[in-house]
């Protein structure tokens, strides 16, 4: 077992899950864009959009977009500091089938028009589950060292990415893959049992067919 799932992470703000693990999300998707966001479109769904104002979700969620971590002091400034920063918010609250109580979607922009999604939830405890990359199916978890590949669905790209991983004895513990159609953009999640190095994920985002390697560390 986790420590979170014990104490629970350091952090600012009255509940885990509706603060780190918002934060943590927020963070995901900041780090999905790889640029400084221009524009933060936020859907909430069930516990998230009933309470989000009074357990400080918001705040949470706009915080870790701007990357900040759980026990970042100026959190609860985080949207006065989204505005001084010319980051345009807005947050909406809706539905979303079959999600978890505390899940929010994010879409995010770039001053290009670069725009990533995802949707997560806060599992308790600060920890969370990442379900959607760019309205494809994930599993995230934030356990391992993972690896979040956007590329474009073609042939060997699979392999040239898992070569390199093994040329530098990476072991592999859980792979996933999803497409929005054939040839179509794709997303490969990989969660490994050991680190990866900056210069192992940059080699993989110079790949053919990638169009970004994210890498997210263990929380």
């Amino acid at each position: 077992m986790n420590v979170f799932d014990i104490l629970g992470p350091v952090m600012i703000g009255p509940s885990s899950s509706h603060t780190a693990g918002a934060v943590r999300i927020g963070l995901i998707t900041r780090a999905l864009l790889g640029k400084e966001p221009e524009k933060a479109v936020i859907l909430l769904h069930g516990s998230f959009a009933k309470t989000y104002k009074g357990h400080g979700t918001d705040k949470a969620l706009i915080g870790g977009i701007l990357g900040m971590r759980t026990d970042d002091s100026r959190i609860r400034q985080a949207p006065e500091i989204a505005r001084q920063q010319g980051l345009f918010v807005e947050i909406i609250t809706g539905d979303i089938d079959g999600a978890h109580p505390n899940t929010a979607r994010i879409s995010l922009s770039d001053a290009s028009g670069h725009t990533v999604s995802l949707q997560g939830s806060s599992i308790g405890g600060g920890n969370i589950h990442i379900t959607e990359v760019n309205h494809m199916p994930v599993s995230i978890t934030g356990q391992h060292t993972t690896l979040i590949i956007l590329h474009q669905d073609a042939p060997g790209t699979i392999a040239a990415v898992t070569e390199v991983m093994a040329g530098a004895g990476i072991n592999i513990c859980n792979f996933r893959l999803a497409r929005n159609q054939k040839g179509g953009q794709a997303v490969m999640t990989i969660e490994t049992d050991g680190q990866i190095s900056q210069e192992q994920n940059h080699a993989i985002s110079q790949l053919p067919n990638i169009f970004s390697s994210t890498m997210l560390l263990p929380f």
